[in-house]
């Protein structure tokens, strides 16, 4: 975790994830710490408690999703915690490969501490490494003690999860994140097990650090509730992760609405396998959402030749789509054998005409991605264009000047590019008409944001001040008749031409 949060602040990935696995298919761990006498008699792990007499090993395993607070919030994903600071050492020459080192474990919190820019008395709570043996508890209770107990007007909670499942090992440490961000939720901070009273080993009354024998109410400050993790490794690397409960959005979060219609999108390399993935699908539909079900199919699968969608607007029309498609009908489906590759997708944006009254504003209200990229078009356009751009969409008037429309029409076909490239679909070829070029210059990287506004507003003003000066009429009769026919002042534009009833334009 603390790898993939530099990963994430340095812009190396979007997207994180870090966790651990054990899996005990030998016996040689239990093996050489019995000959250790470090595993506990009965398999329970006493962490920091008087009875304690060793660990007891687990299995697990356990993933975390991490990425920057500020696209969570953007792509509508809810955030559980935030990682406010994290800290790794290695303890060096100590006295021995399974021995903790208090001075780096002290060390370890601090910098965690520095990291975060926090206090210790900003942290309420502390799930420790904890693995209930002789050796390990009372060094670690003693650095903490050092560190979080001092100068505190209230206590800081104790306790280890290895109490409840046993010590996962490399499993540990992510663990005990996932039980503070469930703590977090729930307001609660549970109590560690089997503790008959805390260790004697340790100086309780050097600092402020109370064993959680108990379960205790996990009220917030101002606003935010806030604990550390502290994972030891056993060749002496430590690391120490400080988690808080999230902020509130600044804004209003994205609203969960089902679109008014739904497509499922289902492919395969041949028509039987298309029929058998339809089958397959009906069989997870009990209690799945169609919005999920189809953000899924398009946005995580594979794309071959043989393609089948089938669209509703509601679950049932779906579902029998579905059916229907599995016994071999393609009643109410849209079915292809033979379908572009996807590195051969092009988009083409068009140019003014394509308006309505009210559109988008679906799409702002249940589309995060949408939404997002609209409002970075609205804080490149407004500038330059002396008017707002989302009011404009969302007021429901009749857009009739060129000088408006064009701004517009770009601003909505960046935006849809930008939904199409969150579900997967990256063009390899994109060409416009009129605003649609400028919109097709920015979507390929040729025009910044901010330029693609600039040169949209300005052509649009532009066309203000010509309007009204000429006309323009498609005439079906071959170009050298027209020629033939008009008189000054009038010319044939011979750039563009389609055949219409045998004629050119």
């Amino acid at each position: 975790m603390h790898l993939a949060v530099q990963a994430l602040r340095s812009g190396e990935c979007p997207v994180a994830l870090a966790g651990g696995v054990t899996v005990m298919s030998t016996p040689g761990t239990f093996v050489e710490f019995s000959r250790q006498r470090g595993l506990s008699p009965d398999g329970r792990c006493k962490a920091f408690a008087a009875a304690a007499d060793g660990t007891g090993w687990a299995e697990g395993v356990g993933v975390v999703v991490l990425e920057r607070l500020s696209r969570a919030r953007e792509q509508g994903h809810r955030v559980l915690a935030v990682i406010r600071g994290s800290a790794v050492n290695q303890d060096g020459a100590s006295n021995g490969l399974t021995a903790p080192n208090g001075p780096s474990q002290q060390r370890v919190i601090r910098q965690a501490l520095a990291n975060a820019r926090l206090s210790p008395q900003d942290v309420d709570a502390v799930e420790a490494h904890g693995t209930g043996t002789r050796l390990g508890d009372p060094i670690e209770a003693q650095a903490l003690l050092a560190t979080y107990g001092q100068d505190r007007d209230r206590p800081l909670w104790l306790g280890s999860l290895k109490s409840n499942v046993g010590h996962t090992q490399a499993a540990a440490g992510v663990g005990g994140v996932i039980k503070m961000v469930l703590a977090m939720r729930a307001g609660t901070l549970p109590r560690t097990l089997h503790v008959d009273e805390p260790t004697p080993q340790v100086d309780w009354a050097s600092g402020a650090v109370s064993l959680l024998t108990e379960a205790q109410p996990w009220p917030e400050r101002n606003g935010t509730r806030r604990a550390a993790v502290s994972s030891f490794g056993i060749s002496g690397t430590n690391a120490h992760v400080i988690v808080e409960q999230p902020p509130a959005a600044t804004g209003p979060a994205p609203a969960r609405r089902d679109l008014p219609t739904v497509p499922w999108v289902l492919t395969a390399r041949s028509a039987p396998a298309l029929r058998g993935q339809a089958a397959r699908l009906l069989s997870h539909l009990a209690d799945a959402e169609p919005a999920d079900v189809g953000l899924s199919l398009v946005a995580t699968r594979s794309s071959f030749e043989h393609r089948a969608v089938v669209v509703g607007d509601d679950r049932a029309t779906l579902v029998d789509g579905i059916a229907a498609l599995a016994g071999g009908a393609s009643a109410g489906c849209l079915v292809t054998g033979s379908a572009a590759p996807e590195e051969g997708v092009v988009f083409v944006f068009p140019g003014q005409g394509a308006q309505w009254v009210g559109m988008a504003t679906g799409l702002l209200d249940t589309s995060p991605v949408f939404a997002a990229r609209m409002a970075q078009c609205a804080a490149a356009l407004d500038p330059v264009t002396g008017w707002s751009l989302l009011d404009v969409v969302r007021g429901g008037d009749e857009i009739e000047s060129a000088e408006v429309i064009q701004p517009v029409l770009f601003a909505m076909m960046v935006s849809l590019a930008e939904v199409w490239r969150s579900l997967g679909v990256h063009p390899a070829a994109v060409i416009g008409h009129s605003q649609g070029e400028i919109a097709a210059a920015c979507v390929a990287g040729a025009l910044s944001l901010d330029d693609a506004a600039r040169v949209v507003a300005l052509r649009s003003r532009a066309l203000r001040v010509l309007a009204g000066q000429g006309g323009m009429a498609s005439v079906s009769l071959p170009a050298q008749h027209v020629l033939a026919r008009i008189g000054p002042g009038v010319s044939v534009k011979r750039g563009e031409r389609a055949v219409l009833d045998g004629g050119l334009r």
